[in-house]
């Protein structure tokens, strides 16, 4: 087996001692006063005699494994694995791996995936919480693990968030709709106590009440668990049996991409049996006969913003970030 290289063979090899090679390797350079050609003949030397940094001794010595954790719903969702790949992104500019799990909406995997992580001793996390952890938010608190909610928060629970405006989102586009002369908007949404969806079905169902539509109003609730069961039970009522609804407003992606596959199945034309907005982008609107009008929401912005909050605080900072972000409506064949 190769001999490993060491930080005394580059100072052997560079003429310096192993305190000046340690201070380049750790990003000390700066603050010791390494001069930049001595900095610049180590970083040369350290890559042609291949040096690879002892990760563990490195954590043990600083305290840091330059890792953090991060947890979605579902990373094979294509909302949360664009955040994740933009958190990802930002969190290398800085050095930084991420380690993913996928709580599912699960709040017992969601407690297992937070435990394993910590075990793993990482920086900080990166979490979109799910029902029934509020507990876990606030065991990560008392433990002052760096910590950033994203997606959703819990607003009993005083911690660093990074959100969607989510009320403004759907009164948006609801308001689009009715602008557009639909009368019978109805809402397909989750069915969740978690703020982010109950905002969403606050935007519609306000916007509708100030335009004087209050009766109009129609609310169809999913369980996660059965959501293209519970869509296509919907869409089938509601369009295909009584054509009870001119237009249709999806709470996520996720329910969006199960409206098109109902749609397709009962060869609904869109929009002149029905209109359709979706939450946010993706391949299969663009495919779609009718591409797919949506709320855009801002993912590289709120990626960047929360390991932003993050770094911060994993570098001492207590000051306690609350960041809203606005949407966009990109308006398109389907209304």
């Amino acid at each position: 087996m190769e001999k490993k290289v060491s930080l005394k063979d580059i100072a052997k090899k560079v003429g310096v001692s192993i305190a000046a090679v340690s201070y380049v390797m750790n990003g000390q350079e700066k603050e010791k006063r390494v001069g930049a050609e001595v900095v610049k003949k180590i970083r040369e030397a350290a890559e042609e005699l291949n040096y690879q940094p002892n990760q563990i001794a490195r954590s043990l010595r600083t305290g840091s494994t330059k890792s953090i954790g991060l947890i979605v719903a579902d990373i094979a969702n294509p909302f949360f694995s664009h955040l994740a790949r933009f958190i990802e992104d930002e969190a290398a500019n800085y050095g930084y791996t991420v380690l993913f799990g996928s709580s599912d909406e699960d709040a017992f995997k969601s407690e297992l995936l937070i435990k394993t992580l910590f075990n793993r001793q990482v920086d900080g996390f990166i979490i979109v919480p799910t029902e029934g952890t509020i507990n876990q938010i606030r065991g990560l608190m008392r433990r002052k693990v760096p910590m950033v909610l994203i997606d959703r928060y819990f607003p009993d629970v005083h911690t660093n968030y990074v959100i969607l405006d989510n009320y403004q989102a759907t009164y948006d586009a609801t308001s689009l709709l009715i602008g557009k002369g639909y009368k019978n908007i109805c809402m397909i949404a989750y069915k969740s106590s978690l703020i982010h969806m109950n905002e969403r079905i606050r935007g519609y169902s306000e916007a509708l009440d100030n335009s004087g539509m209050s009766d109009n109003k129609c609310i169809k609730l999913i369980r996660f668990e059965h959501t293209q069961k519970d869509v296509d039970q919907v869409i089938h009522s509601m369009v295909v049996q009584e054509a009870n609804s001119d237009a249709l407003l999806f709470a996520t992606n996720a329910l969006s991409v199960a409206g098109l596959i109902s749609a397709k199945k009962y060869n609904i034309i869109i929009p002149k049996q029905v209109a359709i907005i979706g939450f946010d982008g993706g391949d299969c609107f663009d495919l779609f006969h009718s591409p797919l009008t949506y709320v855009e929401q801002p993912l590289e912005e709120m990626g960047k913003e929360a390991f932003r909050v993050l770094h911060d605080i994993i570098n001492g900072s207590n000051k306690t970030s609350h960041i809203m972000l606005n949407s966009s409506l990109i308006v398109r064949n389907s209304c």
